[in-house]
Order: C-alpha cells, then structure tokens, then sequence
C-alpha cells in the first residue's frame, strides 16, 4: 500500500494538529522557573523532552523572580482536539528547599486535590498525576546539573481559572476537589475527531492484511501498546490505535477479518465495553459499578463485598476492593468484554482474546482467546 501502519501513521492520516497536555505544560513552566530560580534568567522559549522524545518549545506567558523562588507560566494548547482545558494558564512557582528535602509538590489555585480512594494518588495528594510528577522530577535534575543546583524545591502548579474549567469534567464526581488534574502519559494530546480516528482505524486494519499480518491488537492508548507488543511482540503495523472507538475496529474486522484481535486496554474502559458499550469515551459512557458487582456476585463474591463494589469511587477501587478478597474481577471483566466483541463480530472468523492493564501497563485480567459465539448477554 505504500505506507506503514500502527499508531504513527494513523495519528498522519487524521490530519489534525496534535496539541500538548497539562502535564507537559506545567513541565515547561516548572523548568523555566528553575532555571530562573538557579540563574536569574527565564529560558523562553523553554524546551523540554517527552516520553517518547518529542522536544517542544513553549512560549512563556508569565514570569516572576522573587527572593528564593520563580513563576512560570504557560498557555496550553490542546491543537485540533477540543479539550475544556485548551488556553487554559498553566503556571508552576518553583521555591528552593533545604538540602535533601527531594522534590515537593503542592496543588496551587485552580489544581484539585484527591478526597477519595481509586485514583493513583493517595487522598490528599495534589491531582497531579504520576507521569508528570515524574517528568517534573526529571527535567528539575536536568536544570540542577547544568546549573550546578540542588534539586531540592517545592513546586506548585495553579491553572487560572481552574476550578471554574474543572466544573466541566468528571473531577468532582471522581473526588478531585478545587480544580483540575495535571494529566498525560506521553505529553502530548491527541486530536479527538470521531470521523477522521474511525477512518484511521479502517485504514490501519488495511495496512496490516496488506502486509500479511494474521494477529493485530486494538489498544486504547499508548500504555496498552506497550503491553500487547510485550506479550506478543507485534509489529508496528499489526498495531491499531483504537482509542475509544472499539465498535469500529470490531465492526470494520467484521467486513475484513483476520485471524486474530487481541483487545487490549485500560481495565475501566474494557468494563465499559464488557458491558455492552462500544463508545468507551468519558463523555458517552461511564463505568457501570453496580455491573462489575454482578460479575463479582457470579464469581462467587460475599454480597457485602458486591455492595463495596457498586459503591465503588472508580472502577479501579472495585478492582482493588475484589483483588484483595481473592475475586478475580480483572478476568471476569477482560472474558465478559470478549464476549461482547465476539457478539459484534456475528460469527465472522476471528479469535479474540482481551488484556486489561492499569495506569503502569501491568495486566490485571485477561481471557483466553475464543472464537465461538457467545450467547446472548443478560440483560
């Protein structure tokens, strides 16, 4: 066909401008301020280094040296994806700490702060996520290598406006007081375009029956990729960023199949498509916790830890909840969304099998592939 496949090529195909996440911007802003903070002056434009390499500069839109600590500032741009935080003012105020304090971080104006369990972040912790924490901790060593700093600093990141723009997520419902979360695995935000992702994913499915591929994954991010080449060490173009939209992999597979689909993903959007939805955005479909106690319930589960389950913050507090009591919720959810994707295919001769991960890309259930058709699911 002329052209390769995987995630790549289907992120080229959309033709929309990929923007960056708050994490990335609150990284920028934090290495600018250190590097005011170190050496009076503030970089701008400051670089930074993605996960995967990518090295983006950023403008500053706000600066400000004071006795012993710095602020930066940076506007985000989300590009063609119409994210609620796009514009949005991410700041970072960085202040020096005594000598083997570490790297600190604080929720400023606008960031929220986690009040309930199932998050991966402790309750209390400011709602910055993990990978930008780390990516923060690795761009300050960087600034104090080169300018003979110490490393050890306070950061805390405001978004203006924030807690106005968090009314507009699922941060309150979830627990994440205040404001916002500081998100983003890669640094780098996705265009969100239901059109142009589905055509993507036609077109990967073609590249990899052009190329002989029996076996392609459908992951819904970067981190589940990771996890299905691990496990199967699949080529690139045997790879389809499937995002949210796992009714239009299953549904194109159907008209053009292959020998085998592995699904691969997060373990609350797999339990959105273990219960019968194939939309598994945040927007369309939410995690049914009184669904995953019913699963937990067949499995055997003690009906006071059903109701835990359904009373659940997040899917993944039900996960933890059953896990500790030794019911495999993990499985139960990764062989009831095979299922389904097996009822979506009509018989069409493909064998499927499902991995779930969690935020690290470490599997927490999984199937065995099938191709029989499943009954009916009870309604």
């Amino acid at each position: 066909m002329g052209e390769g496949g995987g995630r790549s090529a289907q992120l080229k195909h959309t033709g929309l401008r990929p923007g960056w996440t708050t994490g990335a911007c609150a990284t920028a802003a934090t290495t600018a301020a250190y590097t005011a903070l170190l050496t009076g002056e503030f970089p701008d434009p400051v670089t930074i280094t993605l996960p995967q390499g990518q090295t983006p500069a950023f403008a500053l839109a706000a600066e400000e040296l004071l006795d012993g600590q710095a602020m930066a500032g940076v506007v985000k741009d989300a590009g063609d994806d119409p994210d609620v935080t796009h514009g949005a003012l991410v700041r970072a105020t960085v202040r020096a700490l005594p000598p083997g304090a570490g790297v600190v971080f604080r929720a400023g104006p606008g960031v929220g702060t986690v009040t309930k369990p199932g998050l991966p972040l402790d309750v209390g912790e400011p709602a910055i996520n993990p990978v930008p924490r780390q990516l923060m901790r690795d761009h300050v060593a960087a600034v104090a290598k080169l300018h003979d700093g110490g490393g050890d600093v306070e950061i805390t990141i405001s978004v203006d406006n924030g807690e106005e723009i968090a009314r507009s997520t699922w941060n309150p419902r979830l627990g994440i007081l205040g404001g916002l979360s500081i998100l983003g695995t890669t640094g780098v935000v996705v265009p969100y375009s239901c059109s142009a992702w589905i055509d993507s994913i036609r077109r990967g499915v073609d590249v990899a029956r052009a190329a002989g591929r029996t076996h392609v994954a459908g992951c819904t991010g970067s981190t589940s990729e990771r996890t299905a080449v691990a496990e199967y060490d699949l080529p690139e173009d045997a790879l389809l960023d499937m995002g949210d939209f796992a009714g239009a992999v299953l549904k194109y597979v159907r008209r053009h199949p292959v020998d085998r689909l592995t699904i691969c993903g997060g373990f609350a959007k797999l339990s959105k498509l273990a219960a019968g939805h194939l939309d598994l955005h945040s927007a369309r479909s939410q995690v049914d916790k009184g669904f995953l106690a019913t699963l937990a319930r067949k499995a055997g589960a003690e009906e006071a830890l059903a109701a835990e389950a359904a009373d659940a913050n997040t899917g993944l507090a039900a996960l933890q909840l059953c896990v500790a009591r030794g019911v495999p919720l993990g499985d139960l959810v990764a062989v009831a969304a095979r299922d389904e994707a097996l009822r979506v295919l009509r018989g069409a001769p493909v064998t499927v099998d499902v991995i779930c991960v969690d935020r690290a890309g470490g599997i927490v259930g999984r199937s065995e592939p099938s191709r029989a058709t499943p009954p009916p699911r009870a309604r």
